[in-house]
């Protein structure tokens, strides 16, 4: 059995974006209206409304950028936004198995124009009580 088939509470898709658009990238709006419409796309429901909050540099690594949030009920969704750099790191978690990753990684590549993308699938609580997970 592929580990992703066996019982487990959650799965949790990472993506690094890079080469993104800068103007996308900065975009309040659009992160904003990706944060509002794609937990509908996956069939998940939010516990309140998004928020994207302006990053300011740090003076280190980090030039600034944006970082929203939406609470869903089957967990979270997350991006941070680096235009100076064309990246962008986005978390999508959900106690909800079976996601199709694929959706969540087009979505992604095609609202920020992202020329490269490096992802992680992370199945979350394989030893949770199995009796609770039917």
């Amino acid at each position: 059995m592929s580990e992703a088939k066996q019982p487990h509470f959650g799965e949790h898709l990472t993506i690094d974006g890079y080469g993104g658009s800068y103007e996308k990238l900065n975009d309040r709006d659009l992160i904003l209206s990706c944060l509002s419409e794609l937990p509908g796309k996956l069939g998940m429901h939010p516990l309140a409304e998004p928020v994207v909050y302006a990053a300011a540099d740090n003076q280190i690594k980090d030039p600034g950028g944006w970082s929203g949030f939406v609470v869903i009920a089957e967990s979270h969704i997350s991006i941070h936004t680096f235009p100076k750099r064309r990246f962008v790191s986005i978390d999508a978690y959900t106690c909800k198995n079976g996601i199709d990753q694929s959706v969540i990684e087009r979505y992604f590549q095609e609202a920020f124009s992202l020329e490269d993308m490096e992802t992680n699938f992370i199945i979350r609580g394989k030893k949770y009580p199995q009796e609770n997970l039917a």
